[in-house]
């Protein structure tokens, strides 16, 4: 059944709004967008102020941690694996309800959700996920705080597969232990981090040959690697081994930002959880080890996505959103985006038509409005070019339609 969508604004992903202007979708696909006196008539016709694609979150977590449960080490041992995939499921809604079609899962439960997302048995966006995020020992997804080998064991109980593993030979393994989950993605922890307790985020994780090792094992399967990396050491290896996305990109400079353009390398700064964590101060669900590192890395990051977006480097919206304070609050990252320097239009690109293109070859073909592809879109009450602030209130987001059938 054919549904018509004419609109004061038609805010495409990629290119130059239209106003007014009408998309039309087909089943699951978008058969026309363009301007409202040359689109065909339809069985179903709406109007809207503004419509736009479904919106992708390309780093988030679905760790099923409730509210006001922050650190890793402190809640993953102790929860059950079925009550937690139970709480992200809720998550999943709360971001399809704010306008999120796709989300990007970088560790968690996300390979067992997306497939009950495909068969009906969940309702959420589409979710292309990593299984374990791969760590050395002692990296930043091992737990410190508990004996050696057991981050291992607890990472297989929740997400399917353990996701510590040293050298190339063991590399290559994790890698394929994650496909083996269907994973859409690798996730690498190529530096330390902040929510880790004994590391140092400035410091490289896995050696060159270890990370080739793995870009070239996900490349076999036609996916690639996102590379969660604070540091500059951990930046540079991550790029020339390969990765497709930066994550975080903390201590990016110059160097790296020219580096990452060249690559054709994406950075997902999740400056989000950044001033989430920040705003929390001296609150006791922050672990002391974690906030001494958040207040040292919290002004270099802001300055690091900066020094990215004067470069040209390609942004992708990401959050690392994994607690249920924050799910659901994903689009104001559009808002720290134009902080840093993107103007509202790039910062909506960065949320919509870039997302897909951080899975590479696994990249559907959705966050444009244009015929062809999918019908992943959401209908807005206002006008984001001119306040982006819109999107951060699911309120305002009025409709949301994934794979031609509205979920809102």
């Amino acid at each position: 059944m054919a549904v018509r969508i004419d609109t004061e604004l038609l805010i495409p992903g990629r290119g130059q709004p239209m106003r007014p202007g009408t998309v039309m979708f087909d089943g699951t696909v978008i058969v026309y967008a363009g301007p409202p006196e040359n689109a065909p008539p339809a069985e179903v016709s709406l109007t809207a102020p503004t419509v736009m694609p479904g919106m992708w979150d390309c780093h988030a977590h679905l760790f099923g941690f409730p509210a006001g449960r922050i650190g890793i080490g402190e809640t993953l041992p102790l929860m059950p694996p079925q009550l937690g995939v139970l709480r992200a499921a809720r998550h999943l809604e709360k971001a399809l309800a704010a306008g999120f079609t796709s989300i990007r899962e970088v560790g968690g439960y996300g390979t067992f959700l997306a497939a009950a997302v495909e068969e009906g048995t969940v309702a959420g966006p589409n979710v292309y996920a990593a299984g374990s995020p791969l760590s050395q020992t002692g990296g930043h997804a091992d737990i410190h705080m508990l004996p050696e080998g057991d981050a291992a064991h607890i990472f297989e109980r929740h997400f399917g597969a353990s996701a510590l593993c040293d050298g190339p030979d063991d590399c290559r393994r994790a890698v394929r232990r994650q496909l083996r989950l269907g994973a859409r993605v690798i996730k690498v922890c190529a530096s330390g981090g902040v929510m880790s307790q004994i590391d140092h985020p400035v410091h490289q994780q896995f050696t060159a040959e270890e990370l080739t090792a793995i870009v070239d094992e996900a490349a076999r399967a036609d996916r690639v690697v996102a590379a969660h990396c604070h540091g500059k050491p951990g930046i540079m290896a991550a790029i020339r081994a390969g990765v497709k996305t930066i994550e975080h990109g903390t201590y990016l400079d110059d160097e790296a930002a020219e580096a990452m353009a060249e690559a054709g390398a994406i950075l997902v700064p999740t400056r989000f959880i950044v001033e989430h964590l920040r705003s929390l101060g001296d609150s006791p669900r922050f672990p002391d080890y974690a906030r001494r590192k958040l207040h040292a890395i919290a002004d270099r990051h802001l300055e690091a996505l900066r020094i990215a977006i004067d470069h040209g480097v390609r942004i992708a919206l990401g959050t690392d959103v994994w607690n249920d304070d924050v799910w659901g609050r994903n689009a104001e990252e559009l808002l720290h985006l134009t902080e840093a320097g993107l103007d509202p239009l790039s910062a909506i690109e960065a949320a919509t038509a870039t997302g897909p293109e951080t899975l590479g070859p696994q990249a559907p073909r959705t966050g444009i409005l244009a015929p062809g592809y999918d019908a992943d879109l959401i209908t807005v009450d206002g006008d984001p070019t001119k306040d982006l602030a819109v999107l951060t209130d699911p309120n305002r987001i009025t409709g949301v339609w994934k794979g031609g059938v509205r979920r809102k």
